[in-house]
């Protein structure tokens, strides 16, 4: 694999990524609700399901997938059931703590399996790895280091795009200091996803 070519593979995830997209919303919707702790875990989530596909791809599965639907299909339905039951719980739960620090890892997890699930049931996702890769990557002759070269790439690429949405919407979320206006925050993340949701569902 040459350098040209794991150029253009980055440039071209980081324009897919940047463009908004169920993920991204959702990103911003988990930081509006929740800060920033709780969305980091999700976007680490986000960038296990890209993994997940570019390996998929790279172990010759993109056949599978265009064949194979079913399978995918679960997945993206368990993906936007899990953003309903977040929206569930935003709209719920009314105001939400501010010592964000003080939460438990076990919601780090979820919030994680969370971001996880919606990259997997994500069509842009899906169409990205499945229909994109294969004529950007010479999938044959990528061995184990080129692999590795691979995951270091798309985790970078990732971040860069993912951490300035997540910071400047947790940064937006402690400036509302108000009970009120935090309230009509919650439940309007809980209403962008339960949007995400039923976009994902649909496509």
């Amino acid at each position: 694999m040459t350098l040209t070519t794991l150029i253009t593979y980055a440039l071209a995830l980081f324009i897919a990524a940047a463009i908004p997209g169920p993920g991204m919303t959702a990103i911003v919707a988990r930081a509006l609700g929740s800060g920033f702790r709780p969305t980091l875990f999700m976007g680490l989530g986000l960038i296990l399901g890209d993994l997940v596909y570019l390996t998929a791809v790279i172990l010759g599965l993109a056949i599978v997938a265009q064949n194979f639907t079913t399978p995918f299909l679960i997945i993206k339905y368990l993906g936007a059931a899990y953003l309903c039951y977040i929206a569930w719980k935003l709209w719920t739960a009314g105001l939400l703590r501010q010592d964000i620090q003080a939460q438990t890892g076990v919601k780090g997890g979820m919030a994680f399996l969370s971001g996880l699930l919606v990259t997997l049931g994500n069509p842009k996702t899906m169409l990205f790895y499945v229909a994109l890769v294969p004529t950007l990557l010479p999938l044959s002759e990528i061995g184990p280091r080129d692999y590795a070269i691979l995951v270091g790439t798309t985790f970078v690429v990732l971040m860069a795009v993912l951490l300035p949405y997540i910071l400047l919407a947790s940064k937006a979320r402690e400036l509302l200091k108000k009970p009120k206006a935090l309230q009509v925050l919650n439940r309007s993340a809980a209403g962008i996803l339960a949007g995400t949701a039923a976009y994902i569902a649909a496509r």
